[in-house]
């Protein structure tokens, strides 16, 4: 009994884990990026420790597991190093630098809603207006678009609870931009949110044809940080860009590579697997609420009433999407073949998106 119990709780212990996981990684890698960092270079580092962490256990474990990797299989694993380690990285570390962690971390959850609205544009996914679960998903989706909008044009009043914090706060604010462009960030958050939705659901396609997450993730962080050294020899023009030291900047990379690059991508591989990608993106919130406190201790980040009202309608939003989208063959597993061979096809559709986009000479979770 004690046994069956941990089973069926290991995919919840292993997303809230991998939440706590994230939160971390948003106050490091802001701290990084207020003190000087590339955030070109710091994806193509985290990558290449990722790469190495997780290699020597995918040969060592995924033996019988891995099956051959057609030419197929390639091309969607260069699609997913491009679109998850290259493009949705850079505009993620952008839009949080413009913002702060705790907006990008709550901006995260508008992905079921992104993934919804991608599927209605390209008629993969019905709206019956006689069914509630249907109508769940629209209305969901629309109190996650003005959850949104709430954070980055109303910010409200910012809300010091305790006023103890002395010196260390003065110097955290003295640190940070003088100006912010929130528009801007946001948009580039919202557009990170984009491709990490097809990421996901690419993701759980590929799964299906090579069951070997340990191998995938492997293989992913290597091509991603391939094509990422490539983008960055082209951007960073100086080469002290790429020089570290024994400071916040070594240790975004190794906690990033180890944690959120390699254990991230490996877990979130395992539980999608077993549990849909939707159960995936429904822990999203916690990494919000962990965020927030750690900004508030770590960063002195101010709470904003603008913002706590957007998370508030996106979190609300979030889980409307998440119930409108679950049916009662999807209480025990992740969703009906049907329904992951259409994710699979909204992402597909929208790596060719963003392939065009950038000239088509790059060539996505």
């Amino acid at each position: 009994m004690v046994w069956e119990g941990l089973c069926k709780a290991k995919p919840y212990l292993a997303m809230v884990s991998l939440q706590l996981g994230y939160a971390g990684m948003h106050i490091i890698t802001l701290v990084s990026l207020n003190h000087g960092m590339s955030h070109y270079v710091l994806a193509v580092y985290r990558h290449v420790v990722a790469t190495l962490v997780i290699s020597p256990f995918a040969i060592l474990l995924e033996r019988k597991v891995r099956t051959k990797l057609t030419f197929s299989i390639f091309l969607r694993i260069m699609l997913l190093g491009f679109l998850k380690p290259v493009l949705d990285q850079n505009l993620y570390y952008a839009g949080m630098k413009s913002t702060s962690a705790t907006f990008a971390a709550a901006i995260i959850n508008v992905l079921p809603a992104v993934t919804f609205v991608m599927a209605l544009i390209l008629r993969l996914e019905k709206v019956n207006v006689k069914e509630i679960r249907s109508l769940a998903k629209v209305l969901g989706t629309v109190v996650t678009v003005c959850g949104a909008m709430a954070m980055a044009l109303f910010k409200g009043h910012a809300l010091d609870i305790i006023k103890l914090r002395g010196m260390h706060c003065h110097h955290q604010i003295a640190t940070k931009p003088a100006s912010q462009d929130w528009v801007t960030g946001m948009l580039m958050l919202l557009a990170s949110c984009c491709v990490w939705s097809g990421f996901i659901i690419l993701q759980s396609f590929t799964l299906k044809k090579y069951p070997a997450e340990l191998s995938l993730a492997a293989l992913i962080c290597f091509i991603g940080a391939i094509q990422g050294a490539a983008l960055s020899l082209i951007v960073e023009h100086d080469r002290r860009a790429w020089m570290i030291g024994w400071d916040s900047r070594l240790l975004a990379v190794v906690y990033s590579g180890v944690v959120c690059a390699g254990i991230a991508l490996y877990v979130q591989g395992m539980v999608m697997k077993e549990r849909g990608p939707v159960f995936v993106t429904a822990f999203s919130p916690l990494s919000m609420i962990l965020t927030a406190a750690l900004g508030w201790i770590v960063l002195c980040e101010k709470l904003q009433s603008g913002s706590i009202i957007g998370a508030i309608f996106i979190i609300l939003g979030l889980y409307t999407v998440v119930w409108g989208k679950g049916g009662k063959s999807e209480e025990c597993r992740g969703g009906s073949d049907t329904d992951a061979e259409k994710f699979a096809a909204v992402g597909l559709a929208v790596s060719s998106f963003v392939k065009q986009a950038e000239g088509g000479s790059i060539g996505y979770v």
